[in-house]
């Protein structure tokens, strides 16, 4: 009998097993080793009495637990978003008076002595340096807090008794427990997290994997939820409470962001990639005493300077085309003018507005930029969209409020809607430029490429305009 023939007939006897089948042979397995290690392995000491569980098992009892589980998760997200709110706050206010008010000021000066022209300050210090140093005050604070912290969780042994926990809920919506695992390298780097996926051996459970692993809040958005939860929901309760509150609409979204991927990943596995769940077995490595100062060290380097590099390697062309953007004139009106103009309307249906739809179509290669260039338009067009924004375009100083809050509120008319439901396409928009190429390097396919990019959007877009739609009913 031939190999293929061999594969076949299992393929077809596969089929008629029960569903359940495979867990029970996992179970059995399972239940085997716990047998002849119950008759093989005394727990008792030299005086007969029973030893103590070890530190492991006895912590392992509360952290995979399958109520305490959860609760402690969502308890040690919140302490690590609290703190990084609460401590981002001082040092980002300090870096926006020294690199954005004295900074501009002074390189606008210096330009202004050597006699540069206008176009060539105004691309280089109003659009290249103000984008760059909009990245630096408003994103290595919160990520010099955030990436530490999170590193030490994953150093501890604590991210494999999240993915034990999830597993059960993955393999409910019909994907592979090893899911999990991506998801989890996802919250570091959607591209890094889509290439994990080649650890799941089945192809489809694979691309239900790849397609979902957007939905985990990568480095570059975390900036954004930090602002909008700190500036507008943070703002809702007493100064005392501002910091919990604003942690828990982010530990909210992200917990959004799982239950969408479970969503995501039941509907593609009744589908368009239906078919039988694979069963695996997910070894918990031991827990490690956490090395502090090796751990600072090595999450400034590996993820807080390459994140912020990756930013400002993008920011710095993004700054010059929103000034080129916003001092190109076309009927007398700026080009900007123009696009946020076209774009407003869409904006107003999402609950957004047409400046923050242009930051995000600028912002594709990198969503590090996107508060970043959100601030840039806001500050250029103001209030107007049409001539008589052009007088400010490309300046963004003429403020004596540091504060984001500042530019967004009474500049650029946000409200809790806007926040709200930019928070909620900061999650479910579609991946950046890395990711997509990633994702088509993995599949070498355009079409699941076309449904991982479009699937995110189009959910993004429905649900920003049902909360919209609902906000202004009731």
């Amino acid at each position: 009998m031939s190999r293929d023939s061999v594969l076949e007939t299992a393929a077809r006897l596969r089929r008629t097993l029960p569903e359940d089948f495979g867990d029970g042979v996992v179970t059995s397995i399972f239940d085997d080793a716990a047998r002849i290690a119950r008759a093989s392995v005394s727990t008792a000491g030299e005086d007969g009495a029973t030893r103590r569980p070890a530190f492991d098992q006895v912590l392992d009892r509360a952290l995979t637990h399958r109520v305490w589980g959860f609760v402690v998760m969502g308890a040690l997200f919140f302490g690590v978003f609290w703190f990084t709110i609460a401590g981002a706050a001082v040092p980002s206010d300090l870096l926006y008076v020294l690199l954005v008010d004295h900074g501009h000021t002074w390189l606008r000066a210096g330009f202004a002595v050597v006699g540069s022209p206008w176009w060539v300050t105004g691309l280089l210090v109003d659009g290249v340096y103000l984008g760059t140093a909009w990245v630096v005050a408003v994103m290595l604070p919160p990520m010099a807090i955030f990436f530490p912290l999170f590193t030490l969780l994953e150093d501890f042994g604590y991210l494999p008794r999240v993915a034990f926990n999830l597993d059960r809920l993955f393999a409910g919506a019909g994907a592979h427990g090893k899911q999990s695992l991506t998801m989890m390298m996802g919250y570091g780097c959607n591209a890094a997290g889509v290439t994990a996926t080649r650890i799941i051996d089945s192809p489809r459970e694979r691309l239900i994997a790849i397609i979902t692993n957007n939905f985990s809040v990568c480095n570059g958005r975390w900036p954004t939820l930090i602002l909008m939860g700190t500036i507008f929901i943070g703002s809702l309760a007493p100064p005392a409470l501002a910091g919990v509150l604003a942690a828990a609409s982010v530990v909210l979204v992200a917990v959004l962001g799982i239950l969408t991927t479970l969503a995501v990943s039941w509907a593609l596995s009744r589908t368009v990639l239906r078919g039988e769940t694979s069963v695996y077995s997910l070894e918990l490595p031991p827990y490690r005493p956490p090395q502090v100062w090796r751990t600072i060290y090595t999450s400034m380097i590996d993820r807080t300077y390459k994140v912020l590099r990756r930013a400002l390697v993008m920011a710095a062309p993004a700054g010059a085309v929103i000034w080129l953007l916003g001092n190109l004139h076309l009927g007398g009106t700026s080009l900007a003018a123009h696009l946020v103009t076209g774009l407003e309307p869409a904006g107003w249906v999402l609950g957004l507005n047409g400046i923050i739809l242009l930051a995000y179509l600028v912002a594709i290669p990198a969503n590090e930029i996107v508060i970043p260039t959100i601030l840039m338009l806001t500050l250029t067009l103001g209030h107007t969209t049409g001539a008589a924004a052009d007088a400010a375009a490309g300046v963004m100083v003429n403020l004596s409020d540091a504060q984001a809050g500042t530019v967004l509120v009474d500049i650029g008319g946000w409200t809790l809607l806007t926040a709200v439901n930019l928070m909620l396409f900061c999650l479910l928009h579609n991946p950046c430029s890395t990711t997509m190429l990633t994702i088509w390097r993995e599949t070498r396919s355009v079409k699941w490429t076309t449904l991982a990019t479009v699937l995110p959007l189009g959910l993004a877009g429905l649900v920003c305009t049902l909360v919209a739609l609902a906000w202004r009913t009731f």
